[in-house]
């Protein structure tokens, strides 16, 4: 019973290293600030809460355990917190989001569809 535990605490921290290293490429290679916070949100949520949780397996049931789940849930409701204050403070400062087309007060089927049967207004 105790290497099955064993194997499945370094399961969640070997993925938990993964996730973060995901994310720490993603903060390195996205282009702007907003798509970069989504990359930082991969480490946030996936990567400390998988390796927490395996540092868990790895501590037993315990005091320490339980401080790791409050860090952890110290960790999931602030982190949120900042990233929206940091999009906020991006968009006050004017820096705009990165998008491939407008995609604000369009509804329906596009409006210069030629197939949409209606006249263009």
């Amino acid at each position: 019973m105790r290497l099955a535990v064993e194997i499945a605490s370094w399961g969640f921290m070997l993925l938990g290293s993964f996730f973060t290293l995901v994310g720490a490429f993603g903060l390195v290679r996205m282009p702007e600030v907003f798509t970069r916070m989504h990359a930082a949100s991969v480490t946030d949520t996936l990567g400390v809460g998988f390796l927490i949780f395996g540092m868990c397996l790895q501590a037993g049931f315990g005091l320490v355990s339980l401080k790791l789940l409050f860090l952890l849930a110290l960790f999931f409701f602030t982190a949120p917190v900042v990233t929206h204050a940091l999009a906020q403070a991006c968009l006050h400062e004017g820096i705009k989001p990165q998008l491939a087309e407008d995609r604000r007060g369009m509804t329906g089927a596009r409006p210069t569809d030629p197939d949409d049967g209606r006249q263009p207004s």
